[in-house]
C-alpha cells in the first residue's frame, strides 16, 4: 500500500511539472507530452514509466523489489531503481543522466556530472597498509 501511495504521488508529481509554464517569457511555448507509457505498479512491486516531452525532456524509469543486501534492515525487501533523464540546457546542449537508486543511494551518472579527484597514490598505499595490518588489542 505503501508503494501504491509513492507511485501515485510521484505521478502526481510528474503531472504537476508537465503542466507547468516552460519558461518565464509571455510568449514561450505551451510544453506537451507526445509520448508515454506505464507498466504497474505490479502485484510484485514492480512498475516501469516513460514520456517524451515536446520540448526535448525524456524521461525513462523502472523499479522492482529486491532482497534486502543489510541483514539487520528491518524490511527484508528493498526498492530498487534504474532510469534516466535527458532535456536541452539553455545552450541546446543535450543533458543526459543515468541513475539507480537502492539501499545505497542515488547514483547518478552523467558527463556534465562533477567528478572527484583521484587519490593521490601515497595516501592509497597509506589506506591499504592500515587495512593489512588492523591496530591490535593492547588491553590485557
Amino acid at each position: 500500500m505503501i508503494f501504491a501511495a509513492k507511485f501515485v504521488a510521484i505521478a502526481a508529481l510528474v503531472a504537476l511539472v508537465s503542466s507547468a509554464p516552460a519558461g518565464n517569457e509571455p510568449n514561450a511555448p505551451e510544453v506537451t507530452i507526445v509520448k508515454q507509457s506505464q507498466d504497474g505498479p505490479n502485484p510484485d512491486g514492480s512498475y516501469a514509466y516513460s514520456y517524451e516531452a515536446s520540448n526535448g525532456i525524456n524521461v525513462e524509469e523502472q523499479g522492482s523489489l529486491q532482497p534486502a543486501t543489510n541483514p539487520d534492515a528491518e524490511n527484508k525487501e528493498a526498492m530498487s531503481v534504474q532510469g534516466s533523464y535527458s532535456y536541452p540546457d539553455d545552450n541546446g546542449n543535450i543533458i543526459h543522466v543515468n541513475y539507480k537508486a537502492d539501499e545505497n543511494g542515488f547514483q547518478p551518472e552523467g558527463a556534465h556530472l562533477p567528478v572527484a579527484a583521484p587519490i593521490p597514490e601515497a595516501i592509497l598505499r597509506a589506506l591499504e597498509w592500515i587495512a593489512a595490518h588492523p591496530e591490535e588489542d593492547k588491553a590485557q
